[in-house]
């Protein structure tokens, strides 16, 4: 069964889909070639809007109208997290004794978070630093469309970066 084109006194077949509202998709109207294309000659999206209203929705439409904080934002999970991990308040990490690692030192599972960082055993505490830093802003949820893949990677490096980190204020 063909469509009628929704254009008054119009007979034509209806196949191109014109919407009656602008913010929903699913209620539309069929209309012929000719008709659509008048339709959309005409249509203006931002016809009712004022200056301030276009510029925000065309900002909005950069996160997909989805609010997002910043990563320097006070209340981020990730910042409260990042600052707390780098956080060296009794300056042990700046003493010699934890310049780097010894293979003997390191348990297994030292050797573990080593590996989902991607590190050798081998690897100095500033070379685990600047990796977690790196692995930070690669699988952060702002720079990945909010994707749960990457935030439960992102979970795994801050783990293994926390393992890291507390056995070398033990020893």
């Amino acid at each position: 069964m063909k469509n009628i084109c929704d254009w008054d006194k119009c007979n034509k077949v209806g196949v191109y889909k014109a919407p009656l509202e602008k913010d929903n998709s699913r209620n539309f109207r069929l209309l012929c070639l000719e008709h659509i294309k008048i339709f959309n000659k005409n249509w203006n999206y931002f016809s009712d809007m004022n200056e301030d209203q276009i510029e925000f929705f065309i900002k909005s439409d950069l996160t997909w109208h989805k609010p997002t904080k910043s990563f320097t934002s006070s209340e981020n999970f990730f910042k409260i997290l990042w600052g707390n991990a780098l956080d060296d308040k009794l300056r042990i990490f700046g003493s010699s004794n934890f310049k780097g690692f010894e293979r003997s030192k390191l348990n297994q599972k030292d050797r573990d978070a080593l590996e989902i960082l991607g590190l050798k055993q081998e690897s100095k505490w500033s070379d685990i630093q600047k990796k977690f830093k790196t692995l930070v802003k690669k699988y952060h949820p702002d720079k990945n469309q909010g994707s749960t893949k990457y935030e439960n990677i992102l979970k795994k490096v801050t783990l293994a970066y926390s393992q890291l980190k507390l056995s070398l204020n033990k020893n």
